[in-house]
């Protein structure tokens, strides 16, 4: 059990959260979710211990482990891989520690015989005879291969690094879990592994996404961060979803009642107040009024941004034909023997582990980047958009301010329609001056987004655009490709995306592709039943 009592927190003279009263108990899986900046880290560094509050207290059950998805990629950079993950559990390494000392003593002594007893029921209690062969198998699920276990974090790139903390945080059976955005840098499989993880851990796990999948298929509570509180719903995301838009609008009405209310015991009273007859009943018709309140409907500090693709023309029969692509990177080929063809009107998502293989690709499409073998040919009524997964050369070093930056991608000139289109993103005011140069990876993505809407194109290309997106963002995104009337190239790890945008799924998986006609679903549906007719053919 981990309980937070009375905590408050402020940043700068400004409460993130206040007085908040909360109890994470055994057995359940809560959902931390808000508005970008409203305090959802902030809030899991309090729990950890990370973060003092500036009132109020954090409790945890005596003698239950806590541990936490860390964010420092270098903090274990001179261990190797499968040890980082055994260090998720503290106790068990300092026995393997002691062990060692114990047995490489030249004068081993009687005491030492007995010391090492005692640390041998421990080590096997902790079962740690079969620790490293549980932390390779959860690495390999995770997606970081047996090639990676014995190598030093240092020699690891950046998503493999996320993949062992997340590894390292699971290890061990911890009592209190802490998530931070675990799907992140995940492919898809990596994902239901986890999520199936989740599911049959039995003890208390609190967790921060941005995936409303995930969210849902693991979330036994939802803790909303908003106004100033953190309120605690029984349910997932959903659930919660549904019982407060019912709520809005329930009191949304009530208001409206309570205005036509007033606004007619005002006209009575004002009528009647000097009537000797109507007296009475206008003294009754005040006591009416002062009793009747509105409901005070605070702020919220959420904000959907406006996304909406409009295409300058329709594309004819022609639009794409990739034919027998193939490309090396390094010593590996991602791209083997590639052939499709995209039809006027598709939404097709691009899945598989291997995301520099979906990446190559989509940058060969966009004139980016030259295939070793094969070619490919848009149809001439085409013009596409592109959003990168990578979006840094538009934005580090570059001083101009969002208004100029926006201007280099449109034909409008008035300052006053580039400030509209930055609004709809959520750019305001004094915020339609910052310098692009100091963006956040949330607000970078929806400048992308807003170049991508005044393209007018009528093929998009987007390469995991819900990256550094809040909910209400990857809300607002997966709303707007689901009206766009033209053609859809994508790739996403968000399972809900995927599934509520795309008619088609291409897989890559060992440089080549399995094409499927149909949802996201449906695929993995044929995808697991074909896996269980090898596995019996096989056994």
């Amino acid at each position: 059990m981990i309980q937070a009592s009375n905590v408050t927190v402020q940043f700068g003279g400004r409460a993130l959260f206040e007085r908040v009263n909360v109890l994470f108990s055994a057995g359940n899986c809560y959902g931390i979710i808000g508005a970008n900046g409203a305090g959802k880290s902030t809030f899991l560094k309090v729990l950890s211990g990370e973060l003092e509050p500036q009132k109020g207290e954090v409790i945890i059950t005596p003698g239950e482990r806590l541990s936490v998805l860390e964010q420092d990629h270098f903090k274990y950079d001179e261990y190797e891989v499968v040890r980082t993950v055994l260090m998720g559990n503290p106790r068990l390494i300092e026995i393997m520690e002691e062990k060692d000392a114990l047995y490489a003593k030249p004068d081993f002594s009687e005491e030492d015989g007995i010391r090492a007893g005692e640390l041998e029921a421990e080590f096997a209690d902790l079962d740690g005879w079969n620790a490293e062969s549980d932390a390779e198998f959860m690495l390999n699920k995770l997606g970081v291969g047996d090639e990676y276990h014995y190598l030093t974090m240092a020699e690891l790139p950046s998503d493999l690094k996320v993949k062992v903390l997340l590894a390292k945080a699971l290890f061990g059976n911890p009592d209190i879990l802490l998530l931070d955005e675990p799907t992140n840098h995940l492919d898809l499989s990596a994902i239901r592994w986890l999520e199936n993880f989740l599911l049959d851990f039995e003890n208390t796990v609190i967790v921060v996404s941005h995936d409303r999948y995930f969210l849902n298929k693991v979330c036994t509570h939802i803790c909303d961060v908003d106004f100033g509180k953190i309120q605690m719903y029984a349910g997932n995301y959903d659930f919660w979803y549904e019982y407060t838009q019912m709520r809005q609008r329930q009191q949304r009405d009530q208001n409206k009642k309570n205005e036509q209310k007033i606004k007619e015991l005002q006209e009575f009273i004002q009528r009647f107040s000097a009537n000797a007859s109507k007296s009475k009943q206008a003294t009754s018709r005040k006591k009416q009024l002062d009793a009747l309140e509105m409901i005070e409907m605070p702020v919220s500090s959420r904000r959907f941004p406006y996304v909406d693709f409009k295409p300058d023309r329709e594309c004819g029969n022609d639009l794409l034909r990739v034919d027998h692509i193939s490309k090396t990177i390094g010593d590996r080929k991602v791209l083997d023997d590639v052939s499709f063809i995209i039809h006027p009107r598709e939404k097709v998502a691009f899945v598989g582990s291997d995301a520099v293989a979906k990446t190559t690709l989509f940058k060969i499409l966009m004139g980016e980047m030259e295939p070793d073998e094969g070619e490919f040919k848009w149809g001439v009524t085409t013009s596409q958009s592109y959003f990168p997964s990578d979006n840094s050369e538009y934005f580090d070093g570059c001083d101009l301010s969002l208004v100029d930056w926006l201007r280099q991608f449109t034909t409008l000139i008035l300052e006053a329609d580039l400030r509209s289109w930055l609004g709809r993103m959520l750019f305001s005011g004094d915020e339609a001056l910052k310098k692009a140069s100091v963006l956040s990876g949330g607000e970078r993505v929806r400048c992308m987004l807003c170049k991508m809407m005044l393209s007018g194109a009528n093929v998009l290309i987007l390469d995991e655009p819900t990256n550094h997106l809040d909910l209400e963002s990857i809300t607002a995104l997966n709303n707007g490709l689901i009206r766009y009337p033209e053609t859809v190239l994508f790739t996403s790890h968000d399972h809900q995306f995927i599934q509520t945008i795309a008619d088609r799924v291409i897989e890559i998986a060992d440089g080549g592709i399995t094409d499927f006609k149909g949802t996201y679903d449906d695929f993995i549906e044929s995808f697991d039943e074909e896996k269980l007719k090898k596995y019996r053919s096989t056994y």
